[in-house]
């Protein structure tokens, strides 16, 4: 038996998915803690929602092991495991309270329901069938059904994708009383706003491998040391190549990226360039993100 580090509820260990043609997963190696939000990320193809689908179960891994609370997945996993899939068929004609009924007869373990439908907002739409629910609705549901039994650790594969900003921070309010309940989540999503916003720590991964992993402060600070300003490019009066710094033009908006705000801002005032339009703002998750996955080839 291998070392298993305390504190750990999940070890993927030297993961390999070959298809045809194809190798989706390389060797990924990591670990998920007790109790954190974990956030795997990674453009289309990466080989995360691969790596994920072994770690549920759903596919069998070329080579590799993963290690749940100590010991090897066995037949336990799935009473201990909640799965919120990208994509989920719910049966119609039934209300919200029948599906619940129909997936709280799966489990030998559940939540008390009254407790899962307050957690999960489906007070008022108990009574509604399956097909007359919203986005945020169905995925409320859907999020409820993959707590139904109460698991030590829930999988959501890009729970919001597809849900309006108003869903989708109301869906982030339901994740964060999740984890104040000292369950863990493991989630992949394309929105670097909500891995910042939720994740711990995030793996971010790349034709198969992991590239960058650590909490998203740590990896901002770790990659950067510099902030950025931004002007329209309709005030920008002066040749930009003529300018003291260097700058960028990105959809008619000139990108300036300093380690001296005040001294750029000094330089944009003596050549007598407007700053009404002017923002400043710190690096973000979609900056790493762009710098490490970006394709050369192309």
């Amino acid at each position: 038996m291998p070392d298993i580090t305390p504190g750990n509820i999940i070890e993927v260990r030297d993961l390999v998915k070959h298809f045809p043609g194809v190798q989706a997963v390389n060797g990924v190696s990591f670990a998920v803690r007790q109790g954190e939000c974990f956030g795997l990320l990674g453009p289309n193809g990466a080989g995360k929602t691969t790596t994920i689908e072994i770690m549920e179960g759903i596919q069998k891994a070329t080579s590799g092991a993963i290690w749940f609370m100590g010991r090897p997945i066995d037949r336990e996993f799935k009473q201990k495991a909640g799965m919120q899939f990208q994509a989920t068929a719910l049966q119609d004609f039934l209300t919200v309270r029948e599906t619940l009924e129909l997936f709280f007869g799966l489990y030998r373990t559940t939540m008390d329901m009254d407790e899962l439908i307050t957690l999960c907002s489906l007070e008022d739409l108990l009574k509604r069938d399956n097909r007359k629910l919203s986005g945020g609705q169905r995925q409320r549901l859907l999020l409820a059904i993959a707590l139904v039994n109460d698991p030590e650790l829930i999988f959501l594969d890009e729970p919001t994708t597809g849900l309006d900003p108003h869903a989708r921070r109301k869906f982030w309010s339901l994740i964060e009383a999740i984890k104040r309940r000292e369950k863990t989540v493991l989630m992949t999503t394309h929105y670097m706003e909500e891995a910042y916003h939720l994740c711990d720590r995030i793996a971010i991964m790349e034709q198969g491998k992991i590239i960058a992993e650590g909490s998203p402060q740590a990896l901002l600070k770790s990659h950067f040391n510099d902030t950025i300003l931004t002007l329209p490019d309709r005030d920008f009066n002066v040749e930009r190549e003529t300018f003291p710094l260097e700058t960028y033009l990105v959809h008619n908006t000139v990108h300036i990226h300093t380690d001296d705000v005040h001294r750029s801002i000094q330089l944009l005032l003596e050549h007598n360039i407007p700053l009404g339009g002017l923002e400043i703002r710190a690096r973000t998750l979609d900056d790493l993100f762009i710098e490490l996955t970006r394709d050369d080839r192309q």
